[in-house]
């Protein structure tokens, strides 16, 4: 029996493993795969397979009654379990969606009428990128802060936010580099004090970097999703709502106001907490995925500070190995435990080419422009990191 031991915590690596057969062993004869991708899509454990025949088997025993007798239930369970795990009170409002654009659009949609100005970074994902690009068109004015030098981005992110601004939308821990971005509680209080609504995109902290969210609590909205380290799969995304929040978003849904169903009459009204930023009918399947991984993680004991140590250690191994290769140069990740996120990113001309090859060796990397990421996860062995290091080594060697 092999144990992963990480601060003084341990847990059945070989019983862990045992709960991915279908992913870590394809089906088919298949050679086994180096999932180097724990950082954009972690593999689900058979229990989330099992999740989507009891989705079903819901539906055609309950039909049109699922909604009130099993999925509600369940989207009111998982809500509570995501914001502990996101470091906040189990009562907190939180919304669903099937992605995080959707939300954070909701949200730009419920800003108040007038001139906008949107302060974020030149580092956020393209989804949140694009969008607010595509609002500059329209005459939203946007304060793109540079990223770099990474050590003084708090110090330009406090001076954007001058009185007038009307959101800040920032990352947690930025996607290219796995930066953690440093004095998020400051970034966030000094919004809310100028009257900003504080938009943070908690995504790849979630269930890997636990965050101390102090000053910001009372203030922030956070979306993150299932889709990366969570082992959930797509279509479950969420936002989580501060307290007394009685934004109007103007884009929205019948299920803002499940309520009124029945009751009709006029005047568009919304329900109470984050039901407010909730759309229409969706597909329930990704909420029982979502059930499934979130008993994963508790039957193992993987709450969010020991998958956070399980996360160093692997990254920091990967680390080694590329110094020890002669390419510490190239890594674009920080070094300082506390300041680095769930994986590896290292400079590479053509990293997409290099992906590609890879791929071909059934070694599972990506990139983002000419950032190779390289993501551990909780459920590969030293072993493989070794040999999938190794073999990124190779390939940057051509």
């Amino acid at each position: 029996m092999q144990a992963d031991v990480d601060r003084g915590f341990s847990f059945d690596l070989d019983a862990f493993r045992a709960a991915y057969a279908r992913f870590l062993a394809p089906a088919g004869g298949a050679a086994p795969r180096i999932l180097l991708t724990g950082h954009s899509h972690q593999a689900w454990p058979d229990a989330a397979r099992d999740a989507l025949v009891a989705c079903f088997d819901d539906a055609a025993r309950l039909v049109d009654d699922k909604w009130d007798a099993a999925v509600l239930p369940k989207l009111a369970a998982v809500g509570e379990a995501i914001l502990e795990r996101m470091g906040f009170d189990r009562g907190d409002a939180i919304a669903f969606g099937q992605n995080t654009h959707e939300l954070v659009y909701r949200l730009i949609t419920a800003l108040p009428r007038g001139p906008l100005r949107i302060v974020t970074t030149q580092g956020e994902f393209h989804s949140l990128r694009r969008q607010l690009a595509r609002l500059a068109e329209e005459g939203v004015e946007v304060e793109w802060v540079s990223v770099e030098p990474r050590a003084a981005l708090a110090d330009r992110l406090l001076a954007a936010l001058r009185p007038g601004t009307s959101m800040l939308a920032i990352s947690a821990v930025l996607f290219e580099s796995a930066t953690v971005v440093p004095r998020l509680d400051e970034i966030v209080a000094r919004a809310a004090e100028i009257g900003a609504v504080p938009l943070v995109d908690a995504y790849h902290a979630f269930n890997v970097v636990p965050i101390a969210w102090g000053r910001a609590a009372p203030h922030v909205y956070a979306v993150a999703g299932g889709y990366k380290y969570a082992a959930m799969g797509e279509g479950i995304c969420w936002m989580r709502v501060p307290p007394a929040c009685a934004l109007r978003p103007v884009f929205t849904g019948w299920f803002a106001d499940f309520g009124a169903l029945a009751g009709g009459g006029g005047g568009v009204a919304y329900a109470p907490g984050g039901a407010r930023f909730a759309g229409s009918t969706f597909d329930p399947s990704a909420l029982y995925r979502a059930a499934a991984a979130l008993e994963h993680w508790d039957r193992f004991g993987l709450t969010v500070p020991r998958l956070r140590a399980i996360s160093l250690r692997q990254t920091g191994r990967i680390l080694g190995l590329l110094d020890a290769a002669g390419r510490g140069a190239d890594v674009i990740s920080p070094r300082e435990p506390e300041r680095r996120g769930g994986f590896v990113a290292v400079r590479c001309a053509r990293a997409g080419d290099v992906v590609e090859r890879l791929r071909a060796r059934r070694v599972l990397v990506d990139a983002r422009g000419e950032a190779l990421r390289i993501g551990p996860a909780p459920y590969l062995t030293d072993a493989e990191i070794d040999e999938g290091v190794a073999a990124v080594l190779e390939e940057l060697g051509r």
